[in-house]
């Protein structure tokens, strides 16, 4: 008996990743197709995906997407800055097309899920995982669940205290500078310096604003969770970055509550070159092929 195969798709505003694994995770194929518009970036995901017999499909999407089964709109990615992906059924359009059972869920919801899964399944723990890129967003875990049962958290939209030394009107099409993806998401960081990220040193002041207000997200979000564990992913920051971001949220912490020890609350993911989402698609694709 041929061994089950099963889909991921990492689906990113300028890019989406597709691949195949077996039961055991491990990436047998990928491809990494552009974000065009929805009909032809679709088509060229299928083209790759139609080599193989597929047994069920994950997909972890920008959003907002609308994850109330009841809805009329489920599966659909809703309003969005990027041109033609709004209101568009992303997850009916990838079933007609594969024939096959798919599960949808947000990107940061795919890695945290991700991370569950590398972290050893752990149904005694609460983790919370923010991606720092192109946009912010944030999944969180409790028991094996997903926090949110008919619409996800946009906790990159939150309202943000801004750095007493940070003067950038904001990045943000919906809050400018009063949120944390208009003040720390990647493209800030050329909007306050007209260089692009990748090429500012990392010892620029403006990745003191960027960990600044990640310690204030990582802040609000354990004093409305108390999870165990806070997963920094994303390209923005590295592991030379988190110090600092302890540091921060200590400071913001101030001795209210007695907090784990900081190494080990705030981490970097457990999965390698911010795979988490790829290997939490697959087990979703395992779910929706049961």
């Amino acid at each position: 008996m041929a061994e089950k195969l099963y889909g991921s798709i990492e689906a990113g505003g300028t890019k989406f990743i597709v691949a195949v694994a077996g039961e055991d995770d491990q990436v047998t194929a990928q491809e990494r197709v552009k974000t065009e518009d929805p009909q032809t970036t679709v088509a060229n995901c299928v083209k790759f995906f139609k080599q193989y017999d597929l047994a069920g499909l994950g997909i972890g999407t920008f959003g907002p997407i609308d994850i109330n089964p009841n809805s009329p709109t489920f599966g659909y990615i809703k309003k969005t800055p990027k041109p033609g992906w709004s209101n568009f059924d992303l997850q009916g359009e990838f079933e007609r097309q594969l024939q096959v059972p798919v599960k949808m869920t947000t990107d940061v919801n795919a890695s945290v899920y991700g991370e569950y899964i590398a972290r050893g399944r752990r149904n005694d723990q609460t983790l919370f995982y923010v991606t720092i890129g192109t946009g912010i967003g944030g999944g969180m875990l409790q028991a094996g669940k997903f926090i949110g049962l008919n619409n996800h958290p946009e906790l990159g939209h939150m309202t943000a205290r801004k750095h007493p030394d940070d003067d950038y009107a904001g990045g943000c099409p919906f809050h400018g500078d009063r949120c944390f993806e208009g003040l720390a998401a990647g493209p800030t960081l050329e909007g306050r310096t007209g260089i692009a990220g990748e090429k500012l040193p990392r010892d620029h002041q403006v990745f003191k604003f960027i960990r600044y207000y990640v310690a204030q997200l990582l802040f609000d979000v354990y004093l409305t969770t108390r999870a165990d564990v806070l997963i920094v992913g994303g390209s923005v920051l590295n592991e030379a970055d988190m110090p600092e971001v302890r540091r921060d949220f200590a400071e913001l912490m101030n001795g209210y509550l007695d907090v784990p020890d900081l190494e080990q609350l705030i981490v970097r993911p457990a999965v390698a070159d911010n795979g988490s989402a790829t290997l939490g698609d697959f087990e979703l694709a395992k779910l929706a092929a049961k």
